[in-house]
């Protein structure tokens, strides 16, 4: 494992493995091998938790962080991302961290550069995000000890959603019994591809759920699309208490990647209460699960760094 593109690419032992270093890391019955290595940021769309927490984790490993700005870069005169980081590579760079709007640009990137620079998907349009599944599947594991037969629930913007497709390739892998539950415009175009039960019905989806996973409208994807009202998506898709208690399991599991928008997908009277710290915990694993990440890549050495 010398990259994190998606989660495909992973096996059930390597997925496992991020996890156990993650514990350890969260337990303090861990240390960074990778202390001293360059760790380059280069997010091209705005984001808090994922930039935040992969800077976190780089620091607590004694790594050295660059926070690149794609602004005032030479990308903005025109030079291309294979060649930014070719040279962000010669400059003593051993990692870059990397969010963009174009779905597959990380994995086609990594392709061309042929110099030994680890790649990580910070999440990639609507393709991929693998460290939050990962860091997901992290929390679903502390909260419920294993995920196999467990009925997951994925309900909002499931067509533009990295989460949701990272999260299904996940879970397959582990026996999880998945549900997609989104408006038929907010859905994906084939379903067949994935093994998951769509329903549009909210109800009818979190039915005995034992997690369920909310996502927000995207609507810096839909571009051209047509959304009808928030105040009508509100009223078909919003999850609250009572929704919760009258329908989905006693000890259902509430998680969000983030940001939520209040009172729209989630209300804000749930995501205030005990059920809706879980995904405070979402956050605050992100970090263990990133430094797990970062050290598994990283701590081959330096031995290879200009020896091309």
């Amino acid at each position: 494992m010398k990259h994190l593109t998606d989660i495909e690419h992973l096996s059930k032992e390597e997925i496992l493995e991020i996890i156990d270093l993650a514990k350890k890391f969260k337990a303090n019955s861990a240390q960074s091998e990778v202390g001293g290595k360059t760790v380059a940021l280069m997010f091209y769309e705005n984001s808090t938790r994922t930039r935040c927490s992969f800077e976190i984790a780089a620091k607590k490993l004694g790594a050295n962080v660059i926070n690149f700005e794609a602004k005032s870069s030479s990308l903005s005169k025109g030079e291309s991302l294979k060649d930014t980081i070719e040279n962000l590579y010669y400059l003593g760079v051993d990692a870059v961290v990397i969010r963009h709007s174009l779905a597959g640009i990380v994995e086609n990137t990594r392709a061309q550069v042929k110099y030994p620079i680890s790649f990580i998907n910070a999440g990639d349009g609507s393709h991929a995000h693998p460290s939050q599944a990962l860091l997901d599947f992290y929390t679903m594991l502390e909260k419920t000890g294993s995920v196999e037969g467990k009925k997951v629930v994925i309900v909002g913007d499931i067509k533009h959603s990295r989460v949701a497709r990272s999260n299904i390739a996940l879970l397959s892998k582990f026996g999880a019994d998945i549900h997609l539950c989104s408006p038929e415009y907010l859905a994906f175009e084939n379903t067949e591809c994935f093994k998951a039960t769509v329903h549009r019905d909210l109800k009818t989806a979190i039915k005995d759920a034992d997690i369920v996973m909310l996502l927000r409208v995207q609507n810096e994807r839909l571009e051209y699309e047509v959304f009808p009202d928030s105040f009508e998506y509100k009223r078909l898709y919003e999850v609250d208490s009572k929704l919760l208690k009258e329908y989905a399991s006693p000890n259902v599991i509430l998680m969000h990647p983030g940001p939520a928008n209040r009172n729209i997908e989630v209300s804000s009277e749930l995501l205030d209460n005990k059920i809706g710290r879980t995904i405070l915990e979402q956050a605050q694993n992100g970090v263990f699960v990133r430094m797990a990440i970062l050290n598994k890549l990283l701590k081959e050495g330096s031995e290879a760094h200009y020896a091309s």
